[in-house]
């Protein structure tokens, strides 16, 4: 993509969506912290169902440690990788309690320290939580940005540095969130619904998907 047509592809998708939010349900950045680190491998609705039980019921680190490893995984057993993810929320609960206070810390090193707390997951409490504009790169927009001629890369490490180079800064706060969405609803893996995509003249993938 050009300059133009990223600037052009950018503002259809904000002027579809001028707010666009995490599909994740959380009420703290406590809630989105846990309820990212349990969307690993998981689809968000499947980690709602989930956190609709738990939340409730223990929403801080203190109240998570509190209901010890088996407790917590009665609730997010329905969850892919459910042991090795209670581990890791316990482990993060006890960091929180000792080094910060019960509060989740603001920078990336405090947060990536933390168990199960990767690059990725980091990226978006800094960006959703605290407004920083990261780009988190999950495999929705790892394909777009590949796809599209967008932000091209062999990993999402370096998808994640050329989307920081190549989108304008008044989108970056937004634009993980819009690029997940067209990921996960229009450009979708298989088959990719070109027929339906507002930012088609700006993408590089051929053949567009035929109208169906």
């Amino acid at each position: 993509m050009t300059p133009t047509q990223i600037d052009t592809f950018f503002a259809t998708l904000q002027a579809a969506n001028p707010q666009p939010a995490s599909e994740l349900e959380y009420t703290s950045v406590f809630e989105l912290l846990a309820a990212v680190l349990l969307s690993a491998q998981a689809t968000d609705v499947g980690v709602n169902k989930a956190t609709r039980r738990l939340f409730p019921v223990a929403n801080t680190p203190q109240k998570i440690l509190a209901l010890g490893q088996p407790g917590l995984e009665s609730y997010i057993k329905t969850i892919g990788l459910f042991r090795s993810k209670a581990k890791h929320l316990l482990q993060t609960c006890q960091i929180l309690v000792e080094q910060h206070g019960g509060e989740v810390p603001r920078t990336r090193a405090e947060l990536e320290a933390l168990p199960g707390v990767g690059r990725k997951t980091a990226n978006v409490v800094l960006n959703v939580a605290f407004g920083e504009p990261t780009m988190a790169v999950d495999t929705h927009i790892f394909r777009v940005s590949n796809r599209t001629g967008l932000a091209q890369g062999k990993t999402p490490l370096a998808v994640e540095l050329k989307l920081l180079e190549r989108v304008p800064e008044k989108y970056l706060p937004h634009a993980h969130h819009w690029l997940i969405l067209h990921g996960r609803y229009v450009c979708v893996a298989r088959t990719p619904r070109c027929w339906q995509c507002a930012v088609a003249a700006c993408c590089d993938f051929q053949p567009k998907t035929p109208t169906q």
